[in-house]
């Protein structure tokens, strides 16, 4: 099985050892985006907007990969505060329409660089 890496300028670079995503045949592993701004390598600033941010920088690597959000049919989430569940909902409402994808909502303690979110995918392409 031939495995193509998958990168955009439109995404955060990886801050470590891993590709942005993995084309493996149909099958996009999308790596974990946190709220960084692909411009300035920052995070920005409030949960919403952190919230948003990871989205677009998923939406980048969809895209990257001759995809969209209408083929990802696993989405994880991790959260530094299970509070903010509802905002996530929200947001989400506003990148995907129904059938909605698979999901886990996750708490954890911390994430890199102070994030508040994260989120990886899997997307399979026709």
């Amino acid at each position: 099985m031939s495995k193509t890496v998958i990168s955009t300028d439109n995404a955060p670079a990886a801050i470590g050892t891993y590709s942005q995503a993995i084309k493996a045949g149909n099958t996009v592993y999308m790596s974990g985006q946190i709220p960084l701004d692909p411009r300035s390598m920052e995070l920005v600033e409030g949960f919403e907007a952190q919230t948003v941010q990871v989205f677009e920088n998923l939406k980048a690597v969809a895209e990257a990969a001759g995809g969209s959000f209408k083929d990802i049919v696993k989405l994880n989430i991790f959260l530094t505060d299970l509070a903010n569940f509802a905002t996530v909902n929200e947001v989400m409402s506003r990148y995907f329409q129904q059938p909605y994808p698979a999901r886990a909502a996750i708490g954890i303690s911390a994430l890199p660089k102070g994030a508040q979110v994260e989120m990886d995918a899997i997307m399979v392409l026709d």
